[in-house]
């Protein structure tokens, strides 16, 4: 990056009331590569493929379709967001300046502890992999016996996040060298897979129309358990906003992030589509138990259909991209923690929001996060269901999040006495050069609430496909949503409006 452009950027932040103490060296490839890492195919669908199989059958594979065009709306709401406030924390400062402090709280808040879940149930994709590469890596118990497996899932999960907080703490440049060679990989890796699956198929395109009679007995037909079966695409297809998040240590992030956000969205859609279909017509047996297990799965039907000589060093390229995601989603959280420090809205902020002069980042936030993490994962030590508990409230709490920015886009253009058409109009040259919706905005983001509430409602309701039979199954992720909300919305009214501000050190 040149001086001058370092120079534009740094007076386009000042503008916000920021100083630049961030390093700003990434360009739009590894913007790119934040919001792909982040979304990852192969981590969720290693993780989650036999939920989505045991749940819908083949079938299900029209969840990543539809899914994907739902999130998509959301992506280019955000889009905007992103060109118009290009600044670190992303959700959290769209929503403070399309809605209100409250709101931009609210948004932090339920997006901030949904990245602390998230990061706990992304690490524990390595137990879908890796004693399938090799049985050395199931320490505890047998990977066939869920209870075990749940067991095994946290204690590498807990290693892999200690690895992650170590790496976050170097700075941004180291990340975005491994996250680049990462995403490398894992775009090879994935169209490599897609096209020798595609080679051995052993039925015809006809196999996504089976829903081996899910449907049958259920009061919406199948629809009801392709709702349930959607959780891997809905897991898979969030985080597409990291861009935007990153956004102070991107060059020319008014331009570069937004293409980022919507074209990792789009790659990651349109490569797991494919990825399922052509897993769907590669298995072996349909009707075989492993495959909607989660000591099966999707590495189940890779080893089977390719042989072990082929499929293995698949799964071996899985488990790096899993340790890249778990390393950007805790970066991204990294970054949003950081951003409402700064602000002063959390405990301990000046300490937060301090800045190593080396690094040039935020380490403690990287050390708290990494800590709440592991605590969540030993906390539900003895959940059987813990992968698809986490997955799920880990959904619930990062869409949530995505409506506080969406709802309150939708009442500024719904409100708003100008078109769409005449704001942009009125805007800088610096405001205007950026990705717009125009008179479409109202259109596309009404649609993007709808869907989102939807997604809410699906992911949070309690059913023992994803929650089981016992009390998680009655209850599911609605006693911890509604815990979340209470102490965010009382925090909010008797602590963060008596403080907030951007702390001294740096405001412009």
């Amino acid at each position: 990056m040149s001086p001058t452009t370092l120079e534009h950027d740094i007076r386009d932040l000042a503008g916000f009331g920021y100083r630049q103490r961030l390093d700003r060296t990434l360009g739009g490839f590894s913007a790119f590569a934040a919001g792909f890492s982040y979304l990852s195919v192969l981590t969720g669908s290693s993780q989650l493929f036999h939920l989505g199989f045991a749940a819908g059958g083949p079938a299900f594979f029209w969840t990543w379709p539809a899914v994907f065009a739902g999130q998509f709306l959301v992506a280019l709401c955000f889009a905007e967001m992103a060109s118009r406030y290009p600044l670190s924390g992303g959700v959290y400062q769209w929503s403070k300046r399309v809605g209100s402090p409250s709101v931009g709280w609210m948004a932090g808040w339920v997006y901030l502890a949904g990245s602390v879940i998230t990061l706990a149930s992304t690490s524990m994709a390595l137990q879908s992999v890796l004693p399938q590469l090799h049985p050395g890596f199931q320490f505890l118990g047998s990977a066939a016996n869920r209870a075990d497996s749940a067991k095994n899932a946290v204690l590498l999960a807990c290693g892999l996040i200690a690895i992650t907080t170590l790496i976050n703490s170097f700075g941004v440049r180291l990340l975005a060298r491994i996250n680049n060679v990462g995403v490398f990989v894992e775009l090879l890796g994935v169209l490599l897979l897609i096209l020798l699956l595609a080679s051995v198929a052993k039925r015809g395109p006809s196999v996504i129309l089976d829903t081996q009679g899910k449907g049958i007995g259920h009061t919406l037909g199948y629809l009801g358990p392709a709702l349930a079966a959607s959780l891997m695409a809905t897991f898979v297809l969030y985080g597409f906003d990291t861009a935007g998040s990153l956004a102070e240590e991107t060059d020319d992030p008014r331009r570069r992030a937004p293409r980022a956000i919507l074209l990792a969205l789009a790659s990651v859609g349109i490569s797991g589509s494919l990825l399922v279909f052509t897993a769907l017509r590669a298995a072996g047996d349909l009707n075989d138990p492993e495959l909607g297990r989660g000591s099966g799965g999707l590495p189940y039907i890779i080893t089977q259909a390719l042989g072990a000589a082929v499929g293995t060093p698949f799964l071996a390229v899985m488990g790096f991209a899993i340790f890249v995601c778990t390393l950007t989603v805790h970066a991204a959280a990294v970054r949003l923690m950081f951003s409402m420090a700064r602000d002063n809205l959390l405990p301990c902020s000046k300490a937060l929001a301090r800045v190593d002069k080396g690094s040039r980042t935020p380490t403690l936030p990287a050390i708290v996060i990494g800590a709440a993490a592991i605590g969540l994962l030993l906390l539900n030590l003895d959940l059987p269901q813990v992968i698809e508990y986490m997955a799920s409230v880990a959904v619930v709490w990062a869409n949530l999040a995505y409506l506080f920015v969406t709802f309150p886009l939708l009442w500024y253009w719904r409100s708003s006495a100008q078109t769409a058409a005449d704001d942009s109009s009125e805007e800088s040259p610096e405001e205007h050069k950026g990705f717009r919706l125009g008179v479409f905005g109202p259109t596309v983001c009404a649609a993007a609430v709808g869907f989102g509430m939807l997604v809410v409602v699906n992911i949070g309701w309690p059913r023992p496909e994803i929650y089981g039979d016992g009390p998680l199954g009655r209850f599911g992720a609605l006693p911890a949503t509604a815990a979340m909300l209470a102490i965010g919305w009382l925090y909010d009214l008797f602590v963060r409006r008596h403080r907030g501000g951007i702390l001294e050190e740096h405001r412009v």
